[in-house]
């Protein structure tokens, strides 16, 4: 599943460049994605970004909220059947067990299906 957001800005720039395609995002505010910060709940995999990256506050964010994608990983490195959270830089990581969940719940999102080394992983966004 395919959705469509505003992208995140900081002092009047956009967050997400072309160069983050393929990347793990999360939501910012409302309607809003940018860059998945460590521990950050994983909304999803950059799919694509309209206009130019000279566009800034006006491109919007078209990201993969739903089904199987690839995404990259970083320490602590996820194995099959784990849910992940963001590891930061552009990477996902296994979500940690933790005894204080936030209100709202435990944000870990996913089922892991596949490990390549320490490269990517396959995810159900679920």
């Amino acid at each position: 599943m395919l959705v469509t957001f505003s992208v995140s800005q900081t002092t009047g720039v956009d967050d997400l460049k072309d160069s983050d395609l393929g990347a793990p995002v999360m939501l910012t505010d409302s309607n809003e994605v940018g860059p998945i910060t460590s521990g950050g709940q994983l909304l999803g995999k950059l799919i694509s970004l309209t206009l130019s990256d000279n566009d800034d506050g006006q491109r919007l964010a078209t990201v993969q909220v739903g089904g199987i994608c690839r995404l990259a990983i970083g320490t602590t490195y996820p194995t099959v059947g784990n849910r992940v959270v963001g590891g930061g830089s552009g990477t996902v990581k296994q979500a940690p067990t933790v005894a204080s969940d936030p209100a709202g719940g435990n944000i870990a999102r996913g089922t892991v299906l596949e490990v390549n080394g320490t490269t990517d992983c396959v995810i159900l966004l679920n």
